[in-house]
Parts: C-alpha cells; sequence; structure tokens
C-alpha cells in the first residue's frame, strides 16, 4: 500500500499535498478549540491576585525551560529539521510566559494578546512538526491555565 505525498513541487515551490493540508487544518482546528476553551476559562476567572514575585519566578521559569529546549538539539545536519527543533521550544516558551500573563496580569488588551499568543504559536507548533515529518502529538485537554509551569 503507498503513502499519499507529503508535499509536491509545483511551479517550482514545494506546496503540501492536500492530504497534509487538510490534516493539518484539522488538528489545528482541534488544538484551536482545546486552547480556546482554556483561555476562555482563565480569562472568565479573571488574573490571580498573586504577587509580581510570583509571576517573576513563573516567566523566568518558561525562559529557562525554553532556553535549554533551544540549546539541546545537536546539529542533525538536516537545516529544517534544525530550525524546527530549535524554533519549537521557543514557541513553546512564548505558550509558557503567555500564560503567566493570563494568570497574573491585569491589563486586558495584554491578556487578549496572551491568549492569541497561545493560540497562534500552538499552530506553528503543529505546523512545523507536521513539515518535519513527525507525528501528531495525542490527543489531550488543554493545558491548565492555573497550574504553574512545571
Amino acid at each position: 500500500m503507498g503513502h499519499a505525498p507529503v508535499a509536491c513541487y509545483s511551479r517550482g515551490r514545494l506546496r503540501p499535498s492536500a492530504a497534509t493540508t487538510v490534516l493539518a487544518a484539522c488538528f489545528a482546528a482541534a488544538i484551536c478549540l482545546s486552547v480556546n476553551g482554556a483561555v476562555l476559562q482563565a480569562a472568565k476567572a479573571g488574573p490571580s491576585m498573586g504577587s509580581e514575585e510570583e509571576f517573576l519566578a513563573l516567566n523566568q521559569r518558561a525562559m529557562d525551560k525554553m532556553m535549554t529546549g533551544m540549546m539541546l538539539p545537536k546539529p542533525s545536519g538536516d537545516i529544517d529539521r534544525d530550525f524546527a527543533a530549535m524554533m519549537i521550544p521557543h514557541h513553546q516558551g512564548a505558550i509558557d510566559m503567555a500564560q503567566a500573563e493570563l494568570l497574573y496580569g491585569r491589563n486586558e488588551r495584554l491578556r487578549r494578546i496572551a491568549q492569541e499568543i497561545i493560540v497562534e504559536q500552538q499552530q506553528e507548533i503543529t505546523a512545523m512538526s507536521l513539515a518535519i515529518g513527525q507525528p501528531l502529538p495525542p490527543s489531550s485537554p488543554a493545558p491548565d491555565q492555573g497550574r504553574p509551569i512545571p
């Protein structure tokens, strides 16, 4: 049994196959619905009354986790795979910092931007994973906005 092509060349440019595009769109939509539900729940709950020190500690953990994730991958000889291996933790770091803003921030404009960051960065993580042929992660509930970043 043959596999459908992931991408094809058209007019000198690499374009994803229809099956890949549909799969990516469905997965991104599922993530959006899941993440939007958690984001909406956190937005309704409002910001935590925690201290700035708690926010800064949470944000620092997110930054440390991101930097470690970006530095861990050893060059593979595949520029595209190396790019994704560094960018995925970078995007996850943005998600983690946006979650900290939702927990502690009070500025409604910034909280809305944080919500958008969570959705958009998760979509980009999915797109990069698919682009380098990584399997889709298993379905799971959206991250709990109320839990600290490990």
